[in-house]
């Protein structure tokens, strides 16, 4: 660990980290803020119509995993245009395969809901 940091210190700077990132995501990424809105909104109803732990679980991580793989769709954006914003074929094929990781994510939730729900 180059920064020394070790033991419950480490875990609470992680975690104060990981809250920051969230909030970045919040305030400047659209669509991450519209597909958490969604999640909230869901939650609720993943939560009631789920007639186990186990549906439950499900339904609330398809949500979770849109997130999830937005975020890091996210990150791998913002490394790129730190590189450099001129257009480059690997710089807009990197950030396509982002986006399409995104767009799977998203498909999966209906998937995973019908077949809870209607399974």
């Amino acid at each position: 660990m180059a920064d020394g940091i070790k033991g419950w210190a480490r875990l609470l700077r992680a975690t104060r980290v990981s809250y920051a990132g969230l909030g970045w995501a919040l305030r400047h990424e659209e669509a991450f803020r519209i597909e958490f809105m969604l999640a909230a909104a869901l939650l609720p109803l993943a939560l009631w119509l789920g007639r186990s732990g186990l549906e439950r679980a499900l339904l609330v991580l398809s949500l979770v995993l849109v997130l999830i793989t937005e975020l890091l769709n996210t990150g791998l954006e913002v490394a790129i245009d730190r590189i450099g914003k001129e257009h480059h074929e690997l710089s807009g094929r990197a950030k396509d395969l982002g986006s399409a990781a995104v767009h799977l994510s998203l498909l999966q939730v209906p998937l995973t809901w019908g077949l809870v729900l209607l399974g």
